[in-house]
């Protein structure tokens, strides 16, 4: 007989020794296990077009026309339920995402290791606040600003963190637990903390003045910068839980304005909504 107790001492040790690091930001399709051209990933279990939310049903009309797949967003509504694009969850590909959690294969995401286990989780940058796709926003200015956070900030991210070689994750949500964050909603002494680590890396491999500034104006501006980093964080320290045989450990809660789910540990990748 399975030892229930047992095993769910061993899920929660594996959170507890986890050790979340941030090493890289990348495009979605370098980088996630899974990402097709063709594919959007999404908030909560599975959920077809046809049953999205109105927020959700806008992210990937907005997603479709960053991605050039579609020229306004009627088409991309027109192609989104045509059967061409594929629609997975995050949770599928070791990913998380923010509200309406949509992923495209071109969105940069933040690369999180969990050196303890060696596994990796990916979350999208945050866009900032007020209109955004994750909230179903899909108007121009919000195609421009992806376009911007692809071609600008993707890069000079990229250089900076790969100049530090790693930068974790757990001391600086430590740190700002303390300072007042629940580490979600409110996460902007986490968002300081972070962006008075990496700036130094960002002066040393400033290219372009005028595209690193930009750079560090938006991110001090935005009191949601960390937001994706401790969301694939906690992805990547809670994924070695699962699938312990006899542990009831919720290893995720997700939801997309649709569906709620869980997964527990060992009933492997199951959802119960």
């Amino acid at each position: 007989m399975v030892d229930i107790e047992k095993a769910n001492q061993e899920a929660l040790k594996r959170v507890l020794d986890a050790q979340p690091v941030w090493v890289d930001v990348q495009k979605a399709i370098d980088v996630i296990p899974g990402m097709k051209k063709n594919m959007l990933l999404h908030a909560g279990p599975p959920v077809t077009w046809e049953r999205m939310s109105g927020p959700q049903k806008g992210a990937v009309m907005g997603a479709l026309v960053y991605e050039g797949l579609a020229k306004t967003p009627e088409e991309a509504a027109e192609l989104a339920a045509s059967g061409e694009i594929i629609f997975e969850p995050n949770h599928h590909h070791h990913a998380v995402g923010p509200m309406a959690g949509i992923i495209s294969p071109s969105m940069p995401v933040v690369v999180i290791e969990n050196e303890a286990f060696g596994n990796k989780a990916y979350c999208n940058l945050n866009e900032g606040i007020g209109k955004v796709l994750r909230m179903g926003a899909y108007s121009p200015d919000v195609i421009e600003r992806l376009k911007w956070m692809e071609e600008v900030e993707l890069p000079v991210l990229q250089k900076a963190i790969r100049k530090a070689g790693r930068m974790e994750m757990k001391p600086i949500m430590a740190e700002a637990l303390t300072m007042g964050d629940e580490l979600h909603n409110r996460s902007r002494a986490a968002s300081y903390l972070l962006f008075a680590k990496i700036t130094p890396y960002l002066l040393q491999t400033m290219d372009d003045i005028k595209k690193t500034n930009d750079v560090i104006d938006f991110m001090f501006a935005n009191i949601h910068t960390f937001l994706p980093f401790v969301m694939a964080s906690c992805k990547a320290s809670l994924e070695p839980a699962e699938n312990i045989e006899g542990s009831s450990m919720v290893t995720v809660m997700a939801r997309n304005g649709t569906d709620w789910g869980i997964r527990v540990s060992g009933l492997g990748d199951e959802w119960f909504t």
